[in-house]
């Protein structure tokens, strides 16, 4: 089998790696592939199909901005529009040429010989490549946190991204495990159908109205007609969702009152028993948990036919849940939504950087990104680690946001790793971030992120159990874009390769 060889391979066919591709081919830069393990491209869209999914930025603000915007129906966009929209981009822009589907990456190694990536699948395939670029993503590793008993289960059980649309649920009695960002969509759903759905609630959040609706005719035929006032909508959710900046902080501000006010109105309007709501309001600062948009989920909980339950959970048996209290709740169909690995971001994915023979020894000895990430992950910028060379990651550690939509920070990544590329052509070398650089970054990152509310008194997938916060920047998507708008090539080593 003959070894292919690009100049960028791309792992990951969602919105990241698709993006990228598209940046990639308007540079005039057209050998590149990206390898996707399932069967479609769509990320996260592909794998969360769970009834009432949907965005929780405006669909108008969901898209590249360098891409033509759909022509949403919405105001935040269902799962299987955007699905269509983003199967309709790789058609449109000729990236389904440089997609395939079924390529499982296992491992990535840094051959220092040829100054090349050699990616292999899980077929025994490999490619070659000058820069490595991974969108891998941080929410797509199903979690079930230590929930013992699972396998003696005698009904039918599935986490909500794994959506299982061959089970019927009418008249079944459900559970809900988790009460967070999806299960506050498919709750709804679900207790429309069910006979009885039990939620249970580990920690409850803080939810905010989603004002939904559908676009009339009219506003559509002018967003399509005019791009001027689509720009002028995009813009204003934008700076909107900038100003949310100040819920992420954790000392007392305006913004965080108003949100706490809001959240509290919104419980109140819509669960009028007193018991019920103090079960539902957090006892941490806003914005320490994601921060949830929901206009439905409060009055399912409030149907005759669900209860909800904030007893910890002991196990799962073969009849269904039993909590501390003794108390075994009998299901027939248990639905995790216990969230995602988010701390391990690589996956099953091997990446082994520069040989210790070859240069001064790193953090993890600088052979296996794993071993370099052993007690956190952390990246420069959230792009790029010391010891691996033109390996750029998308949506990487610390890049995650809790108030503005992800596809502004990406657009900041992709012009970043454009300019990274360009340069290491120039210079024919491959960019290696320096130790020191990736060192005082992170320093100066996790200090900035204790004055955060991400720093508070919850637990959250932000941080890992020692209170390190891994996933979230730490301020408004203009200041990441301000400190991704150069590249300083005084922050890399430059490796040389051949031409």
């Amino acid at each position: 089998m003959d070894t292919e060889v690009y100049d960028v391979v791309i792992l990951g066919a969602g919105l990241a790696g698709l993006g990228m591709g598209m940046r990639l081919k308007m540079a005039g830069e057209d050998s590149f592939v990206i390898l996707e393990k399932e069967d479609r491209v769509g990320g996260t869209w592909r794998d969360n199909s769970y009834p009432g999914a949907s965005c929780d930025v405006q669909s108008h603000l969901y898209w590249f901005s360098f891409d033509e915007q759909p022509d949403w129906s919405r105001v935040f966009a269902m799962q299987p529009e955007i699905q269509t929209n983003i199967e309709r981009l790789v058609a449109r822009r000729g990236l389904n040429h440089h997609i395939r589907l079924g390529a499982e990456v296992t491992e990535a190694v840094w051959s220092e010989d040829a100054g090349q990536w050699v990616i292999t699948t899980v077929t025994g395939e490999q490619l070659r490549a000058r820069a490595f670029v991974t969108a891998w993503g941080q929410l797509n590793r199903p979690s079930f946190k230590g929930i013992e008993g699972r396998e003696h289960f005698d009904g039918v059980s599935f986490h909500s991204a794994r959506w299982r649309h061959d089970v019927d649920l009418a008249g079944k009695r459900v559970a809900s495990i988790g009460n967070g960002a999806s299960a506050v969509q498919f709750i709804p759903e679900v207790a429309e159908v069910a006979e009885h759905l039990t939620v249970f609630q580990r920690t409850p959040n803080y939810v905010v109205p989603r004002q939904d609706r559908p676009y009339t005719e009219e506003e559509r035929r002018m967003f399509l007609d005019d791009p001027a006032r689509l720009q002028e909508s995009r813009d204003g959710y934008y700076w909107e969702h900038e100003g949310w900046i100040g819920a992420m902080k954790l000392e007392s501000n305006p913004v965080a009152e108003e949100f706490t006010r809001v959240a509290r109105e919104h419980l109140e309007t819509q669960v009028p028993d007193p018991q019920l709501r103090e079960k539902l309001w957090p006892s941490y600062p806003i914005g320490c948990k994601r921060l949830l948009i929901a206009d439905t989920f409060y009055p399912a909980l409030t149907r005759e036919n669900v209860e909800l339950v904030t007893d910890h959970i002991e196990r799962i048996e073969a009849q269904g849940v039993r909590t501390a209290d003794g108390r075994l709740h009998e299901m027939d169909v248990i639905i995790y939504a216990t969230g995602f690995e988010t701390l391990s971001f690589m996956g099953h994915v091997d990446i082994v950087g520069r040989s210790p023979r070859s240069w001064p020894p790193r953090a993890g000895d600088g052979v296996s990104l794993r071993d370099a990430w052993r007690e956190a992950p952390e990246a420069y910028l959230g792009m790029t680690v010391s010891g691996f060379p033109n390996l750029f990651i998308l949506y990487g550690p610390n890049t995650n946001l809790g108030h503005n939509s992800i596809i502004a920070m990406l657009e900041c990544q992709f012009d970043y790793v454009l300019k990274a590329l360009s340069a290491g052509r120039e210079k024919t070398a491959a960019l290696d971030l320096r130790p020191e650089v990736l060192e005082r970054y992170n320093s100066g990152l996790q200090e900035e992120l204790r004055a955060t509310s991400f720093a508070g008194s919850c637990n959250s997938w932000y941080k890992t159990p020692d209170g390190r916060i891994t996933n979230n920047w730490s301020g408004s998507v203009e200041e990441y874009r301000q400190r991704t708008a150069a590249l300083d090539l005084a922050d890399y080593d430059l490796v040389p390769v051949g031409d």
